[in-house]
């Protein structure tokens, strides 16, 4: 039995990928709650690259989209109806959404790695739907109750900035380190902006885009350079390194700068192999790792934007609906988008 503030619909329209760069709208039942389930009606939701590059190419290394899905993953919205063993009060309740259901019981589940759970469940990941559509489940603790005074946008860009939390927590950034971040796209920017919200003093942001590495000043850089014209590997050593590239060259470069014990997270999607600087990693001991989603980190999400250490509305650059999925999907092409929201209304 569920809880509702008022019946939800028997069906919704959702923007569904058919194929590759296909999407089409298709009516789809509305799901009905588990026990310990809530149903999200869905607000606003954020295009992240791994959307992207599903629609354009259909896979994201061994994650193959074989049958027709829904995308979108950053989101945010009310809850709609609660299964039988959830609060009925929490009807009603603005939320930002985790999107993965881990199983729980797995050796990774129960070790706190609920993100390496092998057995999970994860928004817009073949074959499971996303939430460019009207409704949604997700489990009652994976439903994040977020402040009024956060808008909708900024909810569902909770996701990202968990992203960006947990390369910080796994950089080791502090107050008075420094870091040096390949790429001033959205996750770049996000992880600029967090990198100074965990205390770093010094900033440093490459692209090849002039008008990206401006946006970085705004956002949190210290300084930005042009890895064309500044040989990125012989700058001041910094502390840690994040790539949000996925560029060979990028990575390379980005190591070579960082000095004794100091630590590497790679979080963007490139080639599935390339070669490392093994002897500067070895004699420098440095720690290289990647980022693979998150754990436990809307918490502090949601108080780095509430308390204004994070501004993640200043990031939107369009907002589209349902119809208009598609170019939402391309808005990565201008060199001045940094994040598109689908409004699925």
């Amino acid at each position: 039995m569920t809880a509702t503030v008022e019946p939800t619909p028997a069906t919704m329209r959702a923007s569904v990928m058919t194929g590759v760069g296909a999407l089409q709208i298709e009516d789809r039942p509305v799901p009905e709650p588990g026990a310990h389930q809530v149903l999200v009606e869905v607000a606003a939701v954020g295009v992240c690259g791994s959307d992207v590059h599903y629609y354009r190419h259909g896979r994201i290394g061994d994650f193959v989209v074989e049958q027709p899905m829904i995308l979108g993953h950053e989101l945010s919205g009310r809850i709609a109806a609660v299964g039988a063993g959830v609060d009925p009060a929490r009807v009603g309740q603005r939320v930002a959404v985790e999107p993965q259901h881990p199983c729980r019981r797995c050796p990774q589940c129960r070790a706190g790695r609920y993100n390496l759970c092998p057995h999970i469940e994860f928004y817009a990941t073949p074959p499971i739907d996303g939430a460019f559509c009207r409704y949604v489940l997700t489990d009652d603790d994976m439903a994040h109750p977020v402040p009024d005074s956060m808008s909708d946008d900024a909810a569902a860009l909770l996701e990202p900035l968990s992203v960006a939390i947990a390369t910080m927590r796994k950089a080791h950034v502090a107050p008075g380190t420094s870091i040096l971040i390949a790429g001033a796209g959205p996750i770049g920017v996000i992880c600029a902006q967090t990198a100074r919200a965990f205390g770093a003093a010094r900033i440093v942001v490459t692209d090849l885009v002039a008008s990206r590495r401006e946006k970085a000043l705004q956002f949190g850089a210290t300084e930005v350079l042009d890895p064309t014209a500044v040989d990125v590997a012989a700058i001041e050593p910094v502390d840690a390194f994040v790539d949000a590239t996925g560029v060979p060259a990028a990575v390379v470069s980005g190591i070579k700068a960082v000095g004794p014990a100091g630590h590497v997270v790679l979080v963007g999607m490139g080639a599935d192999e390339y070669a490392l600087p093994v002897s500067h990693i070895a004699n420098q001991e440095i720690t290289v790792t990647g980022v693979f989603r998150y754990t436990d980190t809307w918490p502090a999400a949601i108080h780095l934007v509430s308390s204004g250490a994070v501004d993640l509305d200043g990031m939107v650059t369009g907002r589209y609906d349902l119809e208009h999925v598609g170019e939402a999907l391309d808005s990565d092409s201008d060199p001045a988008s940094l994040k598109s929201i689908v409004e699925p209304r």
